[in-house]
C-alpha cells in the first residue's frame, strides 16, 4: 500500500518569494525600473536628439511623433525625460553612495568608542552638518566652485553623511551589548575587526532600507537644485530644469510640467515604497508577524 504523499510542504522563506508577496516592493521595485531602464536606454538610443533645436515644431501637444510633445526650442519632451532620468539617478547615486562610504566608518567608530573624544567629535560635527541643509550648503559650494552636477553631488552626498553616520552609531550600540560580542572580545578581537566581521553584518539590513530611501530623496534634492539652476547644465536636460522653463508657459502648454513632474514623483514613489517593502522582508520581526 503506497503512502500518501506528504502536501504539508515548507514555505520557501527566500528573498525572491518574499518580495513577490510584499505588494510595496514589488510596485515600487517595477516603477523604479522603468525610469532605470529608461536611464541605461537613454545612452545608447533615444527618439529624437535632445540637443537638436527644431523650432518650426516647438510646443506641439502630444502626439504620436512626439509622445510627450516638444518643448519651446522644438526638443522631444519623451527624449529629454529619458535623459533626465540618467542625470537625477546618477547624482543621486552618487551622492548615497558618498553618505555610506564615508558615514558608516565613521558610526561605526563612534559606537566603538561610545562616550569617547573620538565619538563627540564625530557626532557634534554631524549635529554642525545637520544644520545646513542640502540646498543651502549647495549655494554655498556653488560660490566658490560654481554650479554643475558635479558640485550638486557634493552637496548632497555631503548631507547624507551623517544621516547614515548618526543610524549606524545607533544600531551599533544596541548590537555592542550582545553576548557573542562580549565573547568576541573576551577572544581578543580588536574594535575595529569586531566592527567589520560582526557589527556590520547584522545592521547591513537597515542600512540597505535607508540607503533606498536617502536615494528618492537624492533624486529630490538633485530637482531642486537643478530648479534653481544649481545642478545639471545644459545642454544635458534634467528633470528639475525642465520644470523651471515650463513654468512660464504652464496656462497653454500644461504637459511640459506634467511628465518631467510625474517622473520625479513616480520615481520617488517607487523607491519610497521599495525601501518600505525591504523593511518588511529584512525585519524578522515583521516577517514573523505577516
Amino acid at each position: 500500500m503506497s503512502v500518501p504523499a506528504d502536501r504539508t510542504r515548507p514555505k520557501r522563506t527566500g528573498f525572491l518569494s518574499a518580495a513577490v508577496r510584499t505588494p510595496a516592493f514589488a510596485i515600487g521595485f517595477a516603477l523604479s525600473a522603468v525610469f532605470l531602464l529608461a536611464a541605461v536606454v537613454s545612452f545608447a538610443w533615444t527618439p529624437y536628439d535632445v540637443t537638436a533645436m527644431n523650432i518650426a515644431d516647438k510646443l506641439q501637444p502630444p502626439s504620436a511623433a512626439h509622445w510627450f510633445g516638444t518643448d519651446h526650442f522644438g526638443r522631444d519632451v519623451f527624449s529629454m525625460v529619458m535623459v533626465g532620468a540618467r542625470a537625477s539617478i546618477a547624482v543621486a547615486l552618487v551622492a548615497v553612495g558618498i553618505g555610506v562610504a564615508a558615514g558608516v566608518p565613521l558610526g561605526l567608530a563612534a559606537a566603538a568608542r561610545r562616550g569617547s573624544l573620538l565619538d563627540e567629535i564625530i557626532m557634534r560635527t554631524n549635529d554642525l552638518v545637520f544644520a545646513f541643509p542640502a540646498l543651502l550648503m549647495a549655494i554655498m559650494i556653488t560660490a566658490i566652485f560654481g554650479p554643475g552636477a558635479v558640485n550638486a553631488i557634493v552637496a548632497i552626498g555631503i548631507f547624507n553623511i551623517p544621516v547614515f553616520a548618526r543610524l549606524s552609531r545607533g544600531a551599533a550600540l544596541s548590537i555592542w551589548t550582545r553576548d557573542y560580542i562580549m565573547a568576541a572580545r573576551v577572544a581578543g578581537k580588536k574594535a575595529a575587526r569586531i566592527s567589520l566581521e560582526h557589527i556590520l553584518p547584522n545592521i547591513a539590513n537597515i542600512l540597505v532600507v535607508q540607503a533606498t530611501i536617502q536615494f528618492s530623496l537624492g533624486i529630490l534634492a538633485e530637482a531642486g537644485l537643478a530648479y534653481v539652476g544649481l545642478g545639471t547644465q545644459p545642454p544635458l536636460p534634467s528633470w528639475g530644469r525642465m520644470l523651471a522653463d515650463s513654468q512660464t508657459m504652464i496656462a497653454f502648454a500644461p504637459y511640459l510640467a506634467i511628465f518631467p513632474g510625474m517622473a520625479i514623483v513616480c520615481t520617488v514613489l517607487g523607491l519610497n515604497l521599495m525601501g518600505d517593502g525591504l523593511r518588511d522582508i529584512l525585519d524578522p520581526r515583521l516577517r514573523r508577524a505577516r
